[in-house]
């Protein structure tokens, strides 16, 4: 059992930046990719950025591609996405998650381990 604990959100103006954190209580976190997706009320739960276990190889939503880079620190059990020029539309809940395997998997049900979730809230 892995337990993953999200922070770093907060209220930004539109345009402005943010890094969320994710924390890994195993060491095993070595061994899985990490995932962040984000969810609206109403709406699915959906992904936004994958990074696989070495921080070699990364995959993201289309709609974050060039403004939002995720990396890792394993020596830190933790997964980071800096998120820059942000929008309204980027204001939601951001979860982490961790998977084995690709990071081209984007569906939730693909990822094992999901943290509380940290609010992200992007004023116009």
């Amino acid at each position: 059992q892995v337990q993953l604990v999200e922070s770093g959100g907060g209220l930004v103006q539109t345009g402005g930046s943010l890094r969320l954190s994710c924390a890994a209580s195993q060491r095993t976190f070595l061994s899985y990719t990490m995932g962040w997706f984000r969810q609206t009320p109403g709406k699915e739960r959906e992904f936004v950025a994958a990074i696989d276990w070495s921080g070699a190889s990364t995959h993201y939503a289309d709609s974050v591609k060039g403004r939002f880079t995720i990396s890792r620190d394993n020596a830190k059990n933790t997964v980071y996405l800096q998120m820059n020029t942000l929008k309204p539309e980027d204001t939601a809940v951001y979860y982490c998650a961790a998977r084995s395997g690709s990071v081209q998997v984007v569906v939730t049900t693909g990822y094992y381990y999901w943290g509380q979730g940290t609010q992200v809230t992007v004023s116009s």
